[in-house]
């Protein structure tokens, strides 16, 4: 598919737990994206799973009639129950050629509630963005509060001089699943699609 003209989203990376968490709502927001993103025609790229919060939105997506790109390592395809619904299954080498096609495939990432493995994909992407690599936008889901935490791990990095004025991060706070994409909407129109795709040689290095 061919990347998405300026101010346009094709298709949005979500990042979430393969677990339900036990928050009701959290399933609940991932279902709802699911549904909200199908609905507007905008394609998934996620993790490949078919367990917890992966699983609810990947099965809304295809409810819906949406557009569900899975892409997984080899070697998590049984520990995760690969989604088999999926329209588009790629199954990697590794976790950085899963990062890296997970970034060129998207216009916009979003993380939802998750673990570790969650984590470690949005910190990744907003060094790079840090970094100068890529403008899409980074959306934080901060569903009943979850990511309150990490945020102000993020406020004291900052008031202690390690995120500096030139280099601040840059992210989009949700609280309401339903202001996710609009808010996506809008900071992709401010974004060319050169800012968007990065530098080849760094995104290779992703």
């Amino acid at each position: 598919m061919p990347h998405a003209r300026m101010g346009q989203i094709r298709r949005v990376c979500v990042y979430c737990g393969s677990s339900p968490g036990r928050d009701p709502a959290f399933r609940a927001a991932a279902t709802r994206f699911g549904e909200i993103l199908a609905d507007a025609g905008i394609g998934l790229v996620y993790g490949g799973g078919s367990a917890g919060l992966m699983g609810a939105i990947a099965a809304a997506m295809q409810a819906r009639g949406g557009d569900v790109v899975g892409i997984i390592p080899g070697f998590l395809t049984a520990r995760e129950n690969v989604f088999r619904g999926a329209q588009e299954l790629v199954i990697t080498e590794d976790m950085h050629e899963r990062k890296r096609i997970m970034f060129e495939r998207s216009d916009a990432f979003v993380a939802l509630p998750g673990g570790i493995g969650t984590l470690e994909e949005l910190v990744e992407q907003l060094t790079w963005a840090q970094l100068g690599r890529h403008r899409k936008p980074i959306l934080i889901a901060n569903i009943n509060g979850f990511f309150d935490g990490l945020l102000g791990v993020f406020d004291h990095m900052n008031q202690n001089g390690f995120i500096h004025s030139g280099t601040q991060l840059h992210y989009l706070i949700a609280d309401d699943v339903e202001a996710i994409l609009p808010m996506l909407t809008a900071a992709a129109a401010l974004v060319s699609e050169e800012e968007k795709a990065g530098e080849p040689a760094a995104v290779e290095r992703l």
